[in-house]
């Protein structure tokens, strides 16, 4: 059973320069097949042999490769482009990339995000057979073997054999993009961060640090019988996003999780359950809190008394009488001693988004409505991307669409001024 499934990874792909560039498009390709959400740092010379374009295209996020960017580097990019992929990729891993890796070269964007990594690399070398061949080749692998890198289309220490641009043949040929693929799956398998030594590392400066910090998220599924259930189309991606973007700012997070196929977020104390009522007992039992996101798409509806065995069709479809779930959110917002300093609820919408949300903020006592559309089309339920409105007592704010780690990210740093502001 792998660690992290391939669907539900984050992959960071640096392109190097060299001919074997025009595969990256098609690794991107495939791993976005695959669910993957990937993103792409490339060498300047690489760019000279692939468009930034195109795997800014097939990604589905900007091509980085400015390690001086004004605007991605006031935000510390080269470490945040690390520290958020569950894998960094080479590929193709030149003699210059692998070179700079194995003596800790950080001289560019591509070479300084894999010196400022906390996880994992998997490297498919390519270079012409000579090149590869060359002892200072040879060692550079041997280093970065001996430091836990992989690699991939490597035969006991030698890449892949076949006929190059150059017109040679013989070992140095980068992997084919499903040979990259399987590898990078067995990769996955295991733990791919790279620990610290005890008491080396990030203080608790994160703007939640020292905050109690609560997050439902996924469906509810609410039994009609021991097969059947009432549920929607919840991902959970949304939630899981925002548990660990708070765990990030430094927050002490306990995540309350609906069935969802997704894998619990590291360094967050989760919570699985199936009905409203469990979710229910689950949140109120982990109060107090200081921030409390009502992320999760409870059924607001069950069925008033689930049959003990499986419904039969004889006689007809049955009469199901349904019953209202419990209001989370508006119970745990009308709180008197131990309210949260920030309730935050969501509203999916398929009709009048901004002005059912603004009614929902009235109606549930909460601080703060993240509202979206899930009409038909909208591909935000089970999707990667949101588009919200955000909606609180200062106004509506809307907010283009982004992947929904942006989203959670923006959402954390809401939370924590409005937290800052009610301290």
């Amino acid at each position: 059973m792998t660690a992290k499934p391939l669907s539900d990874a984050r992959i960071l792909l640096i392109v190097g320069g060299g001919v074997a560039a025009y595969k990256s498009l098609e690794l991107i390709r495939r791993l976005r097949e695959r669910g993957a959400d990937v993103r792409v740092v490339m060498t300047e010379a690489a760019k000279r042999f692939v468009a930034p374009l195109s795997a800014a295209a097939l990604s589905g996020h900007p091509v980085r490769s400015d390690l001086f960017s004004l605007i991605d580097e006031a935000e510390m990019g080269h470490i945040e482009l690390s520290r958020e992929a569950d894998l960094l990729v080479v590929a193709p891993a030149t003699a210059d990339l692998l070179a700079k890796m194995a003596h800790g070269l950080a001289g560019d964007l591509a070479a300084t995000t894999l010196l400022a990594t906390d996880k994992r690399a998997l490297v498919a070398p390519a270079m012409n057979v000579r090149m590869w061949l060359h002892p200072a080749t040879r060692r550079n692998v041997a280093t970065l073997s001996a430091d836990g890198v992989a690699l991939v289309g490597a035969d006991e220490g030698d890449a892949d054999e076949g006929e190059m641009a150059c017109g040679e043949y013989g070992p140095g040929r980068m992997a084919e993009p499903p040979a990259i693929l399987a590898a990078i799956e067995r990769a996955l398998e295991a733990p791919t961060a790279i620990p610290l030594p005890p008491g080396v590392g990030a203080r608790d400066r994160g703007a939640l640090a020292g905050k109690r910090v609560i997050v439902t998220s996924g469906p509810t599924w609410e039994p009609i019988d021991p097969v059947r259930f009432i549920a929607n189309r919840s991902s959970g991606r949304q939630g899981h996003a925002i548990a660990e973007a708070a765990r990030r700012a430094g927050a002490r997070v306990t995540l309350i999780s609906g069935p969802v196929a997704l894998a619990d977020p590291p360094g967050v104390e989760v919570v699985h359950v199936e009905t409203a009522r469990q979710m229910r007992a689950a949140a109120l039992s982990a109060l107090p809190a200081d921030v409390f996101v009502a992320a999760a798409a409870v059924a607001d509806w069950r069925v008033e008394a689930a049959g003990a065995e499986k419904l039969k069709r004889d006689g007809g479809p049955p009469a199901l009488r349904l019953v209202e779930n419990p209001d989370i959110l508006a119970e745990v917002a009308a709180r008197r001693a131990d309210r949260p300093a920030v309730v935050v609820g969501f509203a999916a919408e398929t009709e009048r988004v901004t002005e059912n949300a603004r009614d929902k903020l009235k109606r549930k006592g909460c601080d703060v409505i993240v509202a979206n559309s899930v009409a038909e089309g909208a591909g935000i339920f089970g999707g990667r991307d949101n588009e919200v409105a955000v909606v609180s007592a200062a106004g509506v704010e809307a907010w283009p669409r982004m992947d929904k780690q942006e989203v959670a990210r923006r959402l954390i740093d809401l939370i924590a001024r409005l937290a800052r502001e009610r301290a």
